[in-house]
């Protein structure tokens, strides 16, 4: 009969081993980013991630990760082989997704704020290793047509895993139902606005943005990306504070990719060098948090007692349970 030591161990065996094909796919991606070693070992580190948050995708959302982790292997070792564009270009965007995804779903409800901050963060480096492996596959297509897609199959496979985390559309309720129509509009405004500035906007307001944008990039080093701003650091932020009281909060939660994926794809443009990248995440990531900071603060005044003694207690009695990081949510 194995003693409890070795009971231990052997639990900890697969986590051990992802932790382990992250840091060596990481290892080689920062390797040949720094122009050390042969060319392989960006495609050899981008495949070892995608095998590596394929299998953790799978394992937190209850499916099977040995099969998934296995045909993502496949895949890009196939992608590499070939050295197709369409073929790199398909795995940066599964990537993406994958990313995407596994950075909102490794979240856990956080009691308060300062709890709040750190799933933020744990997302946010997630997204970031994420980013390198993108990139390392060299995708060829047009940024905003990259992002755009990226971003539309992130949010429907982040709600399709939050529909059965959050007991269906039935388990929204009426706070549920207002929250998710409006994130939705935010958005679709954030979007729609960006494309028709794109496309229509009169040369004056575009060059007033342009200069405000460049006044940044040129004193700061760089300029937020508005939906990971203004939509996706709040709703990740708010809906972890959420979870930790309400299921619905996994329905916030989902808007979180719109943060996530800007992240994921942040190399893509060759245009931004990756210091810029970096500060432009860095920068997001901490006016998210404000707005976040802001919008739980409204959330606790019109739902919870008032007062820091109203706040503590209400802190105290949020325990909703959820499996730990490394366990299956379903």
């Amino acid at each position: 009969m194995r003693s409890r030591v070795e009971r231990v161990a052997s639990s900890r065996a697969p986590l051990v081993g992802w932790a382990v094909l992250v840091a060596a796919g990481l290892g080689a991606l920062v390797a040949r980013l720094a122009g050390v070693g042969p060319s392989w070992l960006c495609d050899a580190g981008s495949v070892a991630v995608v095998t590596a948050y394929s299998w953790a995708l799978a394992a937190r959302t209850g499916g099977r990760p040995i099969v998934v982790g296995t045909l993502a292997l496949v895949l890009g070792v196939a992608v590499v082989v070939t050295d197709h564009d369409t073929l790199r270009t398909g795995a940066a965007v599964l990537t993406s997704v994958v990313t995407a995804v596994l950075a909102v779903m490794a979240t856990v409800p956080a009691v308060r704020f300062v709890h709040a901050v750190r799933e933020v963060l744990v997302a946010a480096v997630v997204a970031g290793i994420g980013a390198l492996a993108v990139v390392g596959f060299e995708p060829v297509a047009t940024l905003a047509r990259f992002e755009y897609v990226t971003l539309g199959l992130s949010l429907l496979g982040a709600f399709a895993v939050v529909y059965r985390l959050g007991a269906g559309l039935h388990g929204l309720g009426r706070r549920g139902v207002v929250t998710v129509l409006i994130g939705t509009v935010v958005l679709a405004v954030t979007l729609a606005y960006a494309e028709l500035l794109r496309r229509y906007g009169t040369p004056s307001l575009v060059d007033g943005l342009l200069d405000g944008v460049a006044w940044s990039r040129d004193h700061l080093g760089a300029f937020p990306r508005p939906l990971e701003t203004l939509l996706g650091v709040p709703a990740l932020a708010w809906g972890t504070h959420m979870r930790a009281r309400r299921r619905q909060g996994w329905w916030v939660c989902a808007f979180g990719v719109a943060a996530t994926t800007p992240i994921a794809n942040a190399l893509v443009n060759p245009a931004v060098t990756l210091e810029e990248a970096g500060l432009a995440v860095v920068y997001g990531v901490v006016v998210g948090l404000l707005l976040g900071f802001v919008v739980i603060r409204v959330d606790l005044a019109l739902t919870g007692s008032p007062g820091r003694r109203g706040r503590r207690a209400e802190e105290a009695t949020a325990l909703r349970p959820e499996p730990s990081r490394t366990r299956p949510l379903l």
